[in-house]
């Protein structure tokens, strides 16, 4: 799944908070979003899940060689797309259920085995039939993203997905997303406030400033050479914003 946007324009009421002249992402990066909060990260992940539309300017999406938009998405296209929230919304049901709702709901059949699966992958088999609201934050958040990786998403949008989880959560979820991006191919798309996890993970990285993009590149470079000097202070925790 491809993205381009161009003069890009997202207002709320009568405040602007994005504004980006141009941002392209490649089939197949991971590709984080990092800067301080109000800079527009998860605004910005909102659009590029198309639950939202742009105020003006352009955002499209191709996949297999058709272009669609918010507005021109179908459902088959939409679906290929799909959002892990930082707080993640679990349904009074068990484990298992939870992790199968989204299937359910697109009336899918013989989806057990996926679904084992991907409790497997998230390391909470042994909690399959426990409700879920007796699990803990860390264990919340790793049966979103098992929701998530279920549907065999094109494009998988993560928003803050380890925040306020201890180092063992972090661990799964961070080596969940290069198993990912190794095996599937999934294009991944993560706002994330550690600049360090986005140094681990990410092929590319943006920096987002008052909804503007300041410095886009490869991570490395980034980090080690960045040409603008906002995006060195702000790597080194030297920005005050």
């Amino acid at each position: 799944m491809t993205y381009d946007l161009s003069n890009l324009v997202h207002r709320y009421g009568e405040r602007t908070v994005l504004q980006i002249g141009s941002l392209h992402i490649d089939p197949g990066e991971i590709f984080a979003l990092v800067g301080p909060s109000g800079a527009g990260k998860s605004t910005l992940l909102r659009l590029l899940g198309l639950l939202e539309a742009p105020s003006q300017g352009q955002l499209s999406l191709q996949l297999n060689g058709q272009s669609f938009t918010y507005a021109t998405a179908s459902i088959a296209e939409r679906r290929q797309v799909v959002m892990v929230f930082q707080r993640p919304v679990l349904m009074s049901l068990g484990v298992r259920a939870n992790v199968a709702i989204g299937l359910r709901i697109r009336g899918e059949r013989d989806y057990h085995e996926r679904v084992e699966q991907a409790l497997a992958r998230v390391a909470l088999s042994h909690l399959s039939d426990a409700k879920a609201h007796t699990l803990s934050g860390g264990e919340m958040q790793r049966v979103a993203v098992a929701r998530a990786l279920v549907l065999e998403p094109k494009v998988l949008l993560l928003d803050e997905p380890t925040a306020n989880l201890d180092p063992y959560n972090v661990r799964i979820i961070e080596d969940l997303i290069r198993e990912q991006h190794q095996t599937y191919g999934t294009t991944i798309i993560l706002v994330t406030h550690n600049v360090f996890q986005a140094r681990r993970l990410a092929t590319r990285v943006a920096l987002l400033l008052d909804g503007g993009l300041v410095e886009v590149g490869p991570t490395a470079q980034l980090f080690d050479s960045p040409r603008d000097p906002r995006t060195a202070q702000f790597m080194s925790g030297e920005l005050v914003y």
